[in-house]
């Protein structure tokens, strides 16, 4: 199977398993967490493209599992989070990983935070390495084994 069929195969999979947990993930820590997430993995390589900013606030908006939460809301924390990023990247990152962490009292919570990563890292079939990095380390974060969702 080519890398661009897994890597969008694992996103889909990451999806169907968040729908199957919506009902289950509607806390503010959820929501916070998640919108972190969803910057960090936009920004992971330093910056954030007009084009790669809007396409991410758009999955957000259109995400199934995220409808739990006003799409303004939403959009508005992680146009927040990115704005931290860019201003000061390492600051900006340590700031928003204390924000992943809200979701670690909660382990349902917590991988879907993960996945919520994955499936926006991988929307565009290029999961890359910076991503999966951000990701592997929201994992640390979470107490989670990045070993758990293949990173």
């Amino acid at each position: 199977m080519a890398l661009w069929d897994r890597v969008k195969e694992s996103a889909a999979t990451m999806q169907e398993q968040l729908n199957a947990k919506k009902n289950d993930l509607k806390s503010g820590a959820f929501r916070d967490a998640s919108m972190a997430m969803c910057a960090l993995v936009a920004a992971a390589d330093g910056s954030v493209e007009p084009a790669e900013r809007q396409r991410v606030a758009q999955l957000i908006t259109t995400n199934e599992v995220l409808r739990n939460f006003p799409a303004d809301d939403l959009r508005r924390r992680f146009e927040e989070y990115v704005d931290k990023l860019e201003a000061d990247f390492e600051f900006g990152r340590v700031g928003l990983l204390q924000e992943v962490a809200k979701a670690k009292k909660k382990p349902a919570e917590a991988r879907a935070v993960v996945q919520i990563g994955i499936v926006i890292g991988g929307a565009d079939g290029d999961f890359d390495d910076t991503e999966k990095a951000l990701v592997r380390e929201a994992c640390y974060t979470l107490d989670l084994p990045p070993a758990e969702f293949d990173l």
